[in-house]
């Protein structure tokens, strides 16, 4: 069985803001494969369902952002399931909006929920499907971009890469993470990644950040 898990924070004030892309591209998933058997387990909204032949659980961790790997973690131990078999969907500030990318293991970058997950997993073997959301306008903390929605000119960008994303996830979960960095990764931008991914400065004013 395969974990997907969502990032975000619940609750209605915190479901169109940028935080909560890992959210939305979950619901998107549930929607596409007819999953709604949600139930709260382990501190997250779960459902199971097929892709494919093969299980998958979603998951929204109902922790708060900076908490998702209090609920991640213990579901991994209670279906005795790797860190290879996590599949974790987030924001990410350091690419533009709407910009995508696979990775399959590596640090948090700056991104506290991923902090949580690697010290509740103690692993950093676990996709990661990062959608972008670009930098804080001039003068906005970090926290005031993550916890807003998005502006009307990227809303359609973020639709679009969820979109993009859903056969993405699916391909990891059928194939596995490498055949879907190589189909879904944009080519051009390879190159520039390790520039661009420098630590996000500012720490976490509350949970939710």
């Amino acid at each position: 069985m395969k974990i997907i898990a969502g990032l975000g924070n619940p609750g209605s004030e915190y479901a169109a803001t940028k935080h909560n892309v890992g959210f939305m591209l979950v619901d998107a998933l549930a929607d596409k494969l007819g999953i709604d058997n949600w139930q709260d387990k382990f501190d997250a909204k779960v459902a199971q369902g097929f892709i494919g032949t093969e299980k998958i659980l979603l998951v929204k961790p109902l922790t708060y952002m900076n908490e998702s790997g209090r609920a991640i973690g213990p579901l991994l131990n209670f279906y005795k399931l790797d860190a290879e078999d996590l599949i974790v969907v987030h924001d990410d500030m350091d690419i533009p909006a709407g910009t995508v990318r696979i990775r399959k293991k590596g640090s948090a970058g700056g991104h506290n929920g991923i902090k949580s997950v690697l010290a509740h997993t103690g692993d950093e073997h676990f996709a990661r499907v990062r959608i972008g959301i670009g930098r804080p306008l001039p003068g906005w903390t970090v926290v005031n971009h993550v916890l807003a929605p998005f502006t009307d000119e990227d809303k359609p960008k973020i639709k679009e890469a969820i979109s993009y994303l859903l056969p993405a996830v699916e391909c990891i979960v059928t194939e596995d993470v490498d055949m879907a960095m190589n189909k879904y990764n944009p080519k051009k931008q390879k190159k520039k990644k390790a520039a661009q991914e420098a630590p996000v400065e500012g720490g976490a004013e509350n949970a939710a950040e």
